[in-house]
């Protein structure tokens, strides 16, 4: 009885505590201010508590270091042009057979292999994580977090971590953090800041557009994981086609990476 009441007490002490933390922050891309229910600090902590769950739930690791130690450098290449420097970003490739990537606060990004298999160059690897990269920077999980799942529901999963049921909490949030849905906002947003990203590396920019051709090739066989969670409009592939036109037209020698991406991905997969 006192123990609930204990829990009840810090529960609203840390809510109420949070809510004087409520403001605005500035969003590095845009530079616009933008309301977030989280201190910066926060990132790094909540990532680094649900990504041992996602992981799980997506699959688990795959156990292949050369796999993995690729999928790391191009996302670490992407990482240090991005605008969020400061994070230790982690890269892992997760052995669900979705066509899936997902991000989580403060830089813990999964790539699941049925993605993996479905992607043809270094380049469409580099559009997919730098996608993702995007919602890092700009904090998009823990937006969504907060309005999707609820700031008292989270903060009662920090109390109880260290429980039997804490255990249940957090993997019922991982299970629910997979299902956000971002906006179309977020989206167009992170697809041209990837894409700017995608340039910054080295990278050819058209991997974004073949990866949305492929993406709505796929889709007209089956719902595609990674549009279910990252809304699609029509003219996505327009609005982007129309960025690299515009602000990249004219760049050479910027690495596509198909010979790379085979035998670096596609070979090691077979081989597992």
């Amino acid at each position: 009885m006192f123990n609930d009441m204990y829990k009840k007490f810090v529960l609203l002490t840390l809510y109420l505590s949070l809510c004087l933390c409520v403001g605005c922050a500035i969003n590095p891309i845009t530079g616009e201010e933008e309301l977030m229910f989280f201190p910066a600090g926060q990132d790094i902590a909540i990532g680094e508590k649900y990504a041992p769950e996602v992981e799980k739930q997506l699959g688990g690791r795959i156990d292949n270091p050369q796999l993995q130690n690729y999928i790391d450098y191009v996302g670490q290449r992407l990482a240090r042009v991005s605008h969020r420097r400061d994070f230790e970003y982690h890269f892992t490739a997760v052995g669900d057979k979705s066509i899936n990537a997902v991000a989580l606060p403060g830089g813990y990004v999964f790539i699941t292999k049925g993605m993996l298999e479905k992607l043809a160059t270094e380049a469409q690897l580099a559009a997919i994580l730098g996608h993702e990269i995007v919602h890092v920077v700009t904090r998009d999980s823990l937006n969504v977090m907060s309005n999707e799942i609820g700031i008292g529901i989270l903060l009662s999963a920090v109390i109880s971590e260290h429980t039997p049921e804490g255990a249940l909490v957090a993997a019922d949030l991982a299970h629910q953090i997979l299902g956000l849905s971002y906006s179309r906002k977020d989206e167009r947003q992170a697809d041209l800041g990837g894409l700017d990203y995608m340039v910054r590396a080295g990278y050819n920019p058209y991997g974004m557009v073949e990866i949305m051709q492929m993406l709505q090739s796929q889709q007209k066989d089956r719902p595609i994981e990674f549009f279910s969670t990252h809304p699609s409009p029509q003219n996505r592939i327009e609005y982007i086609t129309y960025e690299i036109q515009t602000k990249y037209y004219g760049l050479a020698g910027l690495k596509i990476g198909k010979e790379d991406y085979h035998r670096a991905v596609l070979e090691q997969l077979n081989n597992n």
